[in-house]
């Protein structure tokens, strides 16, 4: 066979398909971010009224007609989890609806979502399609297996969410991790829509990675590699701790702004009497409400994710020696510990609020797999005044808890008893102390933290 008839026959079909593939991905190619253009969202009319013509509406009519409001900041916000339960990235939303930005969220729409978000006009909730759950799994050959597979479907869901099913938009704010796919698929994107990319780093991929795998598996060394590489391309990053900006820095290279979690508004302190009528009202606490009330009961929560760096049994194995010694010392009060989270009690975002306001005493788990970043648990914690006893053994711990001020340490179960024993024993008066210390934590808020370091990146705060 001559060259002339191997070009017709192969690469001429090649040619031809190559130039079909380009030409349609020059048509369908994502439209960019015009920093030139007049962004106007329209806002609902209060009577719901069609839109007239001005000439033909009367003055009333004028008043209540939609209005359109200017939009010189959008963002889009990215979440491969629940948006649900991506407290802070809700947090960054509201702030920048609060301050005229528009916002994009793109997630899984799996809980419920805060309420202001779902009736801001300057908030759109973008789900994305889950994985379907043949791809899921915790057996680690299968996890090798079908874990590009599920990498696969995110990448195309995400990409088609970022660059088609959302306007362009002069930010993107990526939550990291999970960061493969996020940080590739955010990058490429950004690229094509001319948007400047911020990574908000809440932990690192490859140490989360490293506890279903094991750290020395050559795919969290890969993970690690990945997750450098396209986060040193980022416009900006946030760091949820001092100390995670300073191994961002030492490890890659990144300067990352401190940007600390501090509690919303809705996390407030409870009056006493709002207090009583939530007990009551909570079918969780209504049968042992009175005892609670007059601290015959103790009343702790504690609220999990069930992953691989939040020791359940910690709790369970602390209570149980608790109990032992209850049964000696009549005078120690007996404990109705509530459980929150994904398979256990799920409240609501009020009555969540409301039970942190509630109890005697709040308790986190979170063991932190990288050892620089913060439980946010905690931090709602003290937004509703609740003194924390958590796990302390690892290095960003003092950013949170200012041990005997307003909560205390532990690293072991016989320790977290020993903890109970003493705050709802012999020391009673420390426990009032560290509610003081709770409460005065609480004066500090989101918009105090997030304004001068969010808000001014994005031009939303002078």
């Amino acid at each position: 066979m001559s060259f002339a008839q191997i070009f017709i026959a192969i690469w001429l079909p090649l040619g031809l398909v190559t130039v079909v593939l380009v030409l349609v991905f020059l048509a369908t190619f994502p439209t960019s971010y015009d920093p030139y253009r007049k962004e106007l969202i329209q806002l609902a009319s209060p009577d719901g009224s069609k839109e007239k013509e001005e000439s033909e509406m009367t003055a009333e009519e004028q008043i209540a007609a939609p209005k359109q409001l200017s939009v010189e900041t959008s963002v889009q916000m990215v979440v491969l989890g629940d948006i649900g339960r991506s407290p802070r990235m809700q947090y960054h939303a509201a702030s920048i609806a609060k301050h005229g930005g528009r916002v994009d969220i793109i997630g899984y729409q799996e809980s419920e979502i805060h309420p202001d978000l779902l009736s801001s006009p300057l908030v759109t909730i973008v789900p994305l399609d889950p994985a379907p759950s043949g791809l899921q799994t915790s057996n680690k050959l299968l996890f090798l297996i079908l874990g590009p597979l599920k990498v696969l479907w995110q990448v195309w869901s995400l990409y088609r969410a970022l660059a088609y099913r959302t306007q362009p938009a002069k930010w993107m704010l990526v939550q990291n991790p999970p960061s493969i796919p996020t940080l590739a698929v955010a990058q490429l994107v950004c690229f094509f829509r001319n948007t400047r990319l911020v990574i908000d780093w809440h932990n690192f991929g490859y140490s989360i990675l490293a506890l279903k795998l094991g750290p020395s598996h050559p795919l969290v060394r890969v993970s690690q590699l990945y997750e450098t590489f396209f986060s040193r391309m980022a416009t900006a990053h946030f760091a949820v701790t001092n100390a995670m900006s300073a191994v961002l820095n030492e490890m890659s290279g990144i300067t990352a702004r401190p940007l600390h979690d501090r509690p919303p508004a809705h996390f407030q302190p409870l009056s006493k009497m709002d207090r009583s009528a939530f007990l009551d009202k909570l079918p969780e606490t209504a049968q042992y409400a009175e005892d609670i009330k007059q601290r015959r009961w103790r009343l702790i929560v504690s609220s999990t994710s069930w992953t691989a760096d939040e020791d359940f049994s910690l709790l369970l194995d602390a209570l149980v020696i608790y109990s032992a010694k209850a049964t000696t010392n009549t005078k120690l009060p007996k404990i109705l510990a509530i459980i929150t989270g994904k398979v256990t009690a799920w409240l609501s975002t009020e009555d969540y609020a409301s039970l942190l306001g509630a109890a005697d005493l709040g308790v986190s788990l979170h063991t932190s797999s990288s050892g620089v970043d913060l439980p946010m648990k905690v931090v709602d914690m003290f937004g509703a005044g609740l003194p924390v006893v958590g796990w302390n053994r690892f290095e960003a711990w003092p950013e949170l808890v200012t041990e005997g001020v307003n909560g205390e340490g532990f690293g072991s179960a016989d320790e977290l008893a020993g903890r109970l024993l003493e705050l709802f024993g012999d020391r009673q008066d420390h426990l009032e102390k560290l509610k003081r210390g709770a409460l005065k934590e609480c004066e500090v808020r989101w918009d105090d933290e997030w304004d001068p370091v969010a808000g001014k990146l994005f031009g939303l705060v002078k």
